[in-house]
């Protein structure tokens, strides 16, 4: 059962001190692992970080064994009400260093306000100076990490690790969602307009096009996540690649294929057909911005291949 801190001894507020510490370390430690690769520069800085959070241990460490003795209280902050639940950033992936940044903006601003909170409901002259001492600790903690980061993280290297993070994110998420994208809006178009002109019947063309919708997303999500691991590539988890692949495939079926829940053929297909001109548009968007492709380029081809698939479309349900 969780305790409150306005309950807590000083002995038990000095232990609770030491596990934060040490969960600190133990975070940037995962943190400079995880960015030791592709941004050396806030790795390192994590590293330093780390090495201030275990000397702030062992001082915690001398100060209680020097007043309360060897046995410390293993308390941890879910066991003390009013401590905000950190999840585990270094487990979910991918982890970029503005990410990193702001995340210990926010563990340094709470454990800041851990001390302070613990040194106004002080009262004893004894605890007060021990929070003191924690708390000029800590400012320390901060400055020595803006110094480290003056040091190495230059604007130059921020740039580097920037464009880093944007090509990573560009590999991991805008291409195979792009791919998903172009797929779904495209690939549906034939099988949609065909059933629309060939029967006139809004609702058999919106469950033809829903079926080849969710059928494409399937089967791009499934492609995609076997094509490769990731490893060599840096294109990320596979199971990530295929969500996000047959997610786009599947949206890029369904905005098109959904006027057709109107009943009236000819007010659905002029949505459709505007539809299908939006989706090729942001598309072409998405090319030019992402992929540096010329966006007059980038429109004709795939407005070229929309347009094909979809007279193709209209000429068989003609047919």
């Amino acid at each position: 059962m969780a305790k409150n801190f306005k309950d807590l001894s000083e002995r038990e507020i000095l232990a609770l001190a030491i596990t934060l510490e040490e969960e600190d370390g133990r975070i940037y430690g995962e943190f400079a692992e995880s960015l030791r690769e592709s941004h050396p520069a806030t790795a390192k800085l994590l590293d330093e970080m780390q090495a201030e959070e275990s000397q702030h241990r062992a001082s915690l460490i001398d100060l209680y064994q020097s007043r309360f003795g060897n046995h410390i209280p293993f308390i941890r902050r879910h066991d003390v009400r009013g401590f905000v639940s950190r999840p585990s950033l270094w487990l979910v992936g991918p982890i970029s260093p503005k990410l990193v940044r702001r995340t210990i903006e926010s563990m340094e601003a709470e454990t800041g306000r851990f001390y302070t909170l613990a040194l106004e409901r002080t009262t004893d002259a004894s605890t007060r100076k021990l929070l003191g001492d924690l708390a000029e600790a800590e400012a320390k903690h901060t400055a020595t990490a803006e110094s480290v980061e003056k040091e190495y993280l230059t604007t130059a290297v921020r740039k580097g690790e920037d464009e880093a993070t944007r090509r990573a994110f560009v590999l991991q998420y805008v291409q195979p969602g792009l791919a998903g994208l172009m797929d779904g809006s495209v690939s549906t178009l034939a099988p949609l307009f065909a059933a629309a002109f060939a029967t006139h019947q809004t609702r058999d063309a919106f469950l033809v096009g829903l079926a080849a919708s969710v059928g494409a997303g399937i089967s791009m999500a499934f492609a995609e996540a076997l094509s490769d691991d990731g490893s060599l590539t840096g294109r990320g988890r596979p199971v990530v690649r295929g969500t996000v692949t047959g997610a786009m495939t599947t949206l890029g079926g369904i905005g098109h294929t959904l006027p057709y829940l109107i009943s009236d053929f000819r007010v659905a297909t002029t949505l459709a057909v505007i539809v299908v001109g939006v989706e090729l548009g942001v598309i072409s968007w998405i090319r030019q911005h992402y992929m540096e492709t010329p966006l007059v380029r980038a429109a004709l081809q795939v407005v070229l291949g929309g347009v094909l698939v979809f007279l193709a479309g209209i000429l068989i349900g003609n047919s």
